[in-house]
């Protein structure tokens, strides 16, 4: 069975990188919903984004989690979406969710290579964005 997939937004897009590392691990913690919440309030790339999105984009990445293929299906409708300027932004959107708990848990650290891997991002490049998300959320 195939679901028909849905038209992304570059901002959908975006949402759905971020929805998709808090639902890695099987557990969407709060912090990290609250963090998906605020970036797409205070993003300049969301300026023009309505918000009413994110709850249709997440259960369309949570449908697609639950089906064999279904991270390929997403990874494709992200990469259709998403203009390669915005790959890099997509993977520190994705960084700072991971991020927003105070620690990466294995089905993100998974998650965090194949976005890495499937959106071309220099190794150089992520480091330096995994680094920034982890100081930014470092707590006293």
């Amino acid at each position: 069975m195939t679901t028909e997939l849905p038209f992304l937004s570059p901002c959908d897009a975006l949402v759905a990188v971020m929805v998709a590392v808090s639902a890695s691990d099987e557990n969407m913690r709060t912090s990290e919903l609250v963090a998906i919440q605020r970036m797409v309030d205070h993003a300049p790339v969301f300026a023009e984004y309505d918000d009413d999105r994110i709850r249709p984009v997440s259960q369309t990445v949570v449908t697609l989690f639950e089906e064999e293929d279904g991270l390929d299906a997403l990874f494709g409708l992200i990469r259709d979406a998403l203009p390669e300027k915005l790959y890099e932004t997509a993977y520190a959107l994705a960084c700072d969710v991971g991020a927003a708990d105070g620690r990466l848990y294995e089905g993100e650290i998974a998650l965090l290579a194949e976005i890495r891997e499937q959106l071309s991002i220099p190794r150089l490049h992520a480091a330096a964005i995994e680094l920034s998300a982890q100081v930014r959320h470092r707590v006293l």
